[in-house]
């Protein structure tokens, strides 16, 4: 089937968008578009052309967006009805059985544009699918595709007892649609009576409150980085900034460490951690503490004998106007993180920003080794787990950088 025997409206787009769309970016700016035949309407799908007529993709258009039309293929023999978004899904949960192996009761099934998926974030927890809606063609669609996403993991042997969406974030505002949280009615099954639930991750058990947790509730991306400083704790003195729900904190206690501290500005965050230790029996041996950890960083010494130091802030930059500060911000806990270790200590350190490119971030590492007087010895540089799988095309899709060094 040709696109042109499918009716959809015909958008021309400029050629600088032409050579990012054949580069495989999937986004089209509002600038972007040269000439329209055809009604426009938002959520719909619309077929882009080249300044030439040639067939590039199609995509959802929304007038609401800066982000005018998110490609969703660049097959011009596609049909996009239920069977497509099936065969979708079906490739993303393929993959995540392929590279995360046994492990997959709770880990991200679709990352939005690395899945072809514009703006859809869907994460399973157990029996629980959460998911995050920030693309209105996706919106729209939303009866062709949770149902079917539940259907696909229960064949798999995968039970889904409930889809919950945690619609609540401005940018929804930004697209058209009105901020939302609650459960997806799923047919022929009960409305969970909780948004807690409990997941397993690396040994360590965590509850989950995917109603008011950050983002969906729980960060899977940093799996196997929590792994590797697990290897590396035994014996040592921890102090895990920025802890949230007590994750890295946890890693360290199963590794073998002699004391952790975990320490958050948000008592909510503290109190979900002690929790969480609570749940593993490993309160032993870890403190908990509140407090703004710019603020406590200059107040220790190397006295208070601290030899592995976790940094895992949120994103100090969400645009491009704040990397500088972002850079200040990301070389103060640094550097004071680097003078309050001992020669032959470790440092795990990450940024989470996609605006926060690497080169940057190793400058800023090389920037305070420097006025920390130490040189860093690299263990590790990781990323995002493969489950937030990285488009090479859709930079958007790298954002987590892991460092793991000794302090020599």
């Amino acid at each position: 089937m040709s696109f042109k025997n499918r009716g959809y409206t015909t958008v021309h787009i400029s050629k600088k968008a032409e050579n990012s769309v054949l580069q495989g970016h999937p986004w089209i700016f509002d600038a972007e578009l040269t000439d329209v035949a055809g009604e426009l309407t938002d959520g719909g799908l619309v077929d882009v052309l080249s300044p030439r007529g040639s067939y590039l993709g199609t995509g959802f258009y929304n007038s609401h967006s800066k982000i005018r039309i998110r490609l969703i293929s660049v097959n011009a023999n596609d049909k996009f009805d239920a069977a497509f978004f099936e065969r979708r899904l079906r490739y993303a949960w393929n993959y995540r059985k392929t590279v995360m192996g046994k492990d997959i009761s709770s880990c991200r099934v679709i990352f939005g544009e690395a899945d072809h998926f514009p703006g859809l974030t869907v994460d399973k927890f157990e029996d629980i699918l959460v998911t995050q809606t920030l693309s209105l063609g996706i919106e729209q669609r939303k009866e062709l595709i949770f149902p079917a996403l539940a259907r696909i993991l229960e064949e798999d042997g995968c039970p889904v007892r409930g889809i919950y969406e945690r619609n609540d974030v401005s940018i929804r505002e930004r697209e058209g649609m009105t901020q939302n949280k609650g459960f997806y009615p799923l047919p022929d099954r009960p409305v969970p009576d909780s948004t807690r639930t409990i997941i397993t991750e690396n040994g360590i058990h965590y509850h989950v409150d995917f109603e008011n947790g950050q983002k969906t509730g729980f960060f899977l991306d940093q799996k196997y980085n929590r792994a590797a400083v697990s290897g590396l704790a035994k014996g040592r003195r921890v102090l895990d900034c920025f802890t949230h729900t007590g994750s890295f904190a946890l890693n360290a206690a199963k590794g073998g460490a002699d004391h952790v501290c975990a320490v958050d500005i948000s008592e909510d965050a503290v109190a979900m951690a002690k929790s969480n230790a609570e749940l593993n029996g490993l309160t032993d041996g870890m403190s908990f503490r509140t407090a703004n950890v710019f603020d406590l960083l200059p107040e220790l010494s190397p006295s208070d004998g601290f030899d592995f130091i976790i940094l895992d802030p949120p994103a100090f930059t969400k645009s491009r106007s704040t990397v500088d500060s972002a850079m200040r911000g990301y070389k103060e806990i640094n550097l004071r993180a680097m003078k309050l270790l001992p020669r032959g200590g470790y440092l795990a350190t990450c940024s989470c920003s996609h605006f926060m490119k690497d080169e940057l971030f190793r400058s800023m590492l090389k920037s305070a080794a420097f006025d920390a007087h130490v040189s860093l010895r690299q263990i590790d540089a990781r990323q995002q787990a493969p489950d937030h799988p990285i488009l090479w095309n859709v930079p958007e899709t790298d954002y987590l950088k892991f460092y793991l060094f000794q302090v020599v």
